[in-house]
């Protein structure tokens, strides 16, 4: 390729994100490559294109405000299962605005949940498109640039595709470069052999590529030996391998979100969000490295963990927060550091600062693990919950049981702290007797948040279920939702999409009714109910219980039953139970804390019960939905006090941040 309008010093690079992604947040991807990019090539200029802002904007504009960004929201965020948002961007892309309009209309039209899918926004989003993709290449082109790249994760597919084509149609010298976890491993391949306007795809992690691949193109060579690059031989697609080798965290710049907080602030979308910083603490999933959950596919193909160390962390959260004077903070991690429950957390929580960070953890975090967060700022966690069954747990390798799931949800309610999680079903071996218990358990767990949704895994590229056939879903295909989106033939399809459909495996439809009926009233009931545990003294406990379904009443524990209680918080079976009341050591705090002294207040001297009197009492308290069983183990279920007014806004934040996935 010659080196772009003969220039051989700086290029004049655009980096553009477009529809689909929060209006609320930076690009990410935009963020980190300029940064590198001011560290790799100081003679190129760097401009930014903010397209999902400059959509919204359009809409609100083109409808009379009558379609407002949080319209878009909806699309980046609930409607990503239906390929909606592609499939608004699908007609400009082939030049056709009738476009597959029948088959979404006959996609919607199927229930799901009872209710149709509706298209009524979609359909005059849809109308836009093509003016909005005519501007956006307009914009862009008045720039002059040499290089423009494009970063594509989930439905920005279609959008990008669709302004690459026509930037080549304008202007055919300008370089483009697609990058972003819609190009990763063959899906960049697939992306790059059917789009002939598209120069370079860059496939996996773009900070040690990209400044590369732009010497190569200021210098006019080609990119050869470029690992991981699809490039034009001719008219031949070429996809340099990979090298497998992840980018070390000390290449991982600070991002630049200048840029995005100038276009926002100047927007007339600003009064419509409420904007929030974005920062990444780490990659990959150390417990995926050992046992990567069977469904999960987000990490792609580079699953290895490599996380930044807390003093750099903590040195660009301070500075982006100073610099942006926002707040609410997103990180981006599929998992927390655990070493920074000791490195970095204690001094966030000595800061001052007063931050609402979202984090992703894992679900078996001490009472005291959830304190420090909290009292850090993380105000929001998405804790991988997934099911409240035990065994299923074990199918999907999740490292965890039902009895660890529910005391987060129980500690995070505690904490005051929104838990962010979804309840899926549908895993090969999985039966209906597996959720019988659960069930049969909601209605105790009011109390606590709920699931943002309920649902039936999909089959993700890069998860073990998709790699290994064997396992259960040898069968599949390109999810439905893209034939109303892509004109190329399944085998394509095949590499180029991220969801595939497969046959229905796990549980019945009557179970997967009861299901989604069960976590339905349990939504409704949540925001007015309450199970609360009080510490009297003189080895008092009063739970009073003011959960919708369940008689209003307060148990009152003494003695043994008192310390039995405590003794659960952390969930045993009866054997161990018994154990600890003949041993002394159940709920030695809450002796302290009603200044008992530690030899009479020992359960021994309080007359602990012989096993059937003990079993009899664990039965009676999981019959009035004080205590969840999870096969031999108990769980105590009542939470610490918990500010009213914290209910309903928790609430509706675990819906809003709830997973894609």
């Amino acid at each position: 390729m010659n080196t772009p309008r003969g220039n051989t010093t700086g290029l004049r690079v655009t980096l553009a994100s477009m529809p689909w992604q929060s209006t609320e947040l930076p690009s990410l991807p935009i963020a980190l490559l300029k940064a590198r990019l001011a560290e790799t090539g100081p003679a190129d200029t760097v401009r930014e294109y903010h397209g999902y802002l400059r959509w919204a904007e359009y809409v609100l504009a083109e409808t009379g405000g009558e379609i407002t960004p949080a319209a878009c929201e909806k699309v980046s965020i609930d409607d990503v299962f239906h390929g909606i948002g592609d499939w608004i961007f699908a007609g400009a892309l082939y030049d056709d605005p009738e476009w597959r309009v029948a088959e979404l209309e006959a996609y919607a039209a199927r229930p799901r949940g009872g209710v149709p899918l509706d298209t009524g926004p979609a359909r005059r989003m849809r109308a836009l498109a093509a003016g909005f993709v005519e501007r956006a290449a307009t914009e862009i082109l008045a720039g002059a640039p040499d290089v423009v790249g494009l970063t594509s994760t989930f439905m920005q597919n279609t959008a990008s595709l669709a302004l690459a084509r026509r930037l080549k149609e304008l202007a055919p010298d300008v370089v483009v470069v697609f990058g972003g976890s819609n190009c990763d491993g063959v899906m960049g391949h697939a992306l790059h052999r059917n789009h002939r306007f598209v120069d370079y795809v860059v496939r996996g992690e773009g900070e040690e590529v990209f400044p590369v691949l732009l010497d190569r193109i200021r210098s006019g060579s080609t990119p050869e030996h470029v690992p991981g690059v699809c490039w034009w031989k001719g008219e031949d697609s070429v996809a340099n391998p990979t090298t497998g080798r992840p980018v070390p965290p000390a290449l991982i710049p600070r991002p630049d979100f200048d840029g995005w907080q100038q276009a926002l602030e100047s927007s007339p979308v600003r009064p419509y969000v409420e904007p929030k910083l974005l920062l990444e603490g780490s990659r990959g999933c150390w417990w995926g490295e050992k046992h990567q959950c069977t469904f999960c596919g987000l990490n792609g193909s580079s699953i290895a963990f490599r996380a930044r160390p807390a003093d750099r962390f903590r040195a660009d959260l301070d500075h982006l927060v100073k610099r942006h004077r926002i707040l609410d903070v997103i990180t981006v991690d599929n998992i927390m550091d655990m070493s920074y429950f000791r490195d970095l957390l204690p001094g966030l929580a000595a800061s001052g600062w007063d931050l609402r960070i979202h984090y992703e953890v894992k679900a078996n975090l001490r009472a005291d693990q959830l304190r420090l967060l909290a009292d850090a700022g993380v105000h929001c966690v998405q804790p991988g919950i997934e099911s409240l069954s035990t065994r299923v747990l074990e199918l999907m390798d999740k490292g965890t049981t039902a009895t660890i799931n529910v005391r987060m949800l129980r500690d995070c309610e505690a904490e005051g702290m929104t838990a962010s999680w979804n309840h899926l079903y549908g895993f090969p071996g999985e039966t209906d007797d597996d959720y019988v218990p659960v069930v049969e358990q909601m209605p105790a767990l009011v109390h606590l948040q709920p699931p943002g949704s309920v649902g039936r895994i999909l089959l993700e590229r890069f998860s073990p279920y998709f790699e290994r056939p064997e396992l259960g879903f040898a069968e599949r295909r390109p999810h439905r939702i893209y034939d109303h989106v892509y004109d190329l033939p399944e085998e394509e399809l095949n590499d180029l999409v991220y969801l595939f459909d497969t046959p229905p495996a796990g549980i019945s439809d009557a179970m997967e009714k009861r299901l989604q009926d069960a976590a339905a009233r349990w939504r409704e009931a949540y925001p007015h109910s309450t199970l609360v545990v009080r510490d009297e003294g003189e080895g008092r406990l009063r739970v009073e219980d003011r959960r919708v379904g369940w008689p209003q009443a307060d148990h009152v524990f003494t003695g043994w039953e008192a310390d039995a209680y405590r003794a659960l918080e952390k969930g045993r079976t009866a054997e161990a139970l018994a154990k600890a009341l003949d041993g002394g050591e159940a709920a030695p705090d809450a002796r302290r804390a009603a200044g008992a002294p530690s030899a009479s207040g020992t359960a021994g001297a309080r007359g602990a019960p012989d096993a059937v009197t003990l079993e009899t009492w664990l039965q009676e308290l999981v019959r009035r939905g004080l205590l969840f069983q999870d096969g031999p183990v108990y769980l105590a279920l009542a939470t610490r006090d918990v500010p009213v007014h914290k209910v309903a806004e928790r609430m509706e934040e675990n819906s809003r941040w709830r997973p894609h996935v």
